[in-house]
């Protein structure tokens, strides 16, 4: 996910970032949101690696295990409602394309994904709070073993934490998930039904649902389905930081959906891909080269010892 997630999200981040400048459209707002939710997973993934290897153990500076959680589930969160608003957008834009287009604004989509934001925010902080600084019952703070980060629980702190993880489920991930299912078939079948439609584009509009539906049922599934798992079992379940493994392949399937909603991206990757076509071919033909001045270089040795002789 790290090698392949963060190229071409860097890449991708600055396709969008140079098109909202010049002309911006609500749905490069949103992808360039999508972005940077995946950078900061991508840049505070190595932390988790370190954990994995480590045997979950939690070797690493104390205050980097809240922060790095923080935002990590952030990132998961805010991943699965910007690929909702994007398949709003795309649904609005087939299924009513001339009322849609005149009330399509950027500032309002700039103020839906500040809102997305802060919404995530306070509730990864809730999470938080009730995680590393729950009360017990005489008064003091509890907080999880120094030796490791996010598994183990108090029962005060698992009477507020597992409600919490329900709630999660279902509001951010239940609802944008059923809301994205609709809006991308009735967009594929609106798009399928209209002759005039080029094949190439509704190839495209396959290929944006289905890695879309993707990304949410292998990514984000298992990971919010242990909350349901924990609150019916009244635990924390064991099996759960398998789940996070999952999640992280989010990172390196978002750019499916950015090669498949954006033009630009596809011109950019398109780019990059030639670019490093042509530097190994230029490569190949150097070291032909040199392998042909080495035996040129021998043929003239021999001759000139044969000469000598």
């Amino acid at each position: 996910t790290f090698l392949t997630g963060l190229p071409s999200n860097l890449l991708a981040f600055y396709t969008f970032l140079m098109k909202v400048r010049q002309k911006p459209t609500p749905v490069d707002i949103l992808l360039l949101n999508l972005t940077v939710s995946d950078i900061f997973l991508l840049i505070l993934l190595p932390f988790k690696i370190v954990e994995a290897a480590s045997g979950m153990e939690w070797l690493l500076p104390a205050f980097l295990c809240p922060l790095t959680n923080y935002f990590y589930f952030n990132s998961i969160y805010l991943s699965s409602l910007f690929l909702m608003a994007i398949s709003i957008d795309r649904y609005l834009g087939v299924a009513f394309p001339i009322k849609y287009r005149l009330r399509r604004r950027p500032g309002y989509t700039a103020a839906t994904s500040v809102v997305f934001w802060v919404v995530v925010f306070a509730h990864c902080s809730l999470v938080y709070i009730v995680q590393y600084e729950a009360l017990s019952p005489n008064g003091t703070t509890t907080s999880n073993s120094k030796s490791h980060c996010y598994e183990n629980f108090s029962p005060i702190q698992l009477q507020i934490l597992l409600p919490v993880r329900l709630e999660f489920f279902v509001v951010l991930f239940c609802l944008p998930f059923t809301i994205t299912i609709f809006c991308y078939i009735n967009f594929v079948h609106i798009l399928v039904a209209l002759p005039k439609i080029p094949a190439q584009r509704k190839q495209r509009a396959m290929g944006l649902a289905l890695a879309t539906l993707f990304n949410f049922i292998v990514c984000s599934a298992p990971y919010n389905l242990s909350h349901v798992v924990g609150f019916v079992q009244n635990e924390s379940p064991s099996w759960r930081v398998y789940t996070l493994l999952l999640s992280t392949l989010n990172a390196a399937l978002d750019p499916a959906i950015f090669y498949f909603s954006s033009t630009a991206v596809q011109r950019a990757f398109g780019n990059c891909l030639a670019g490093l076509d042509r530097r190994g071919l230029k490569g190949k033909r150097l070291s032909r080269g040199g392998a042909l001045g080495q035996k040129e270089g021998r043929g003239h040795g021999l001759g000139t010892g044969a000469h000598k002789r």
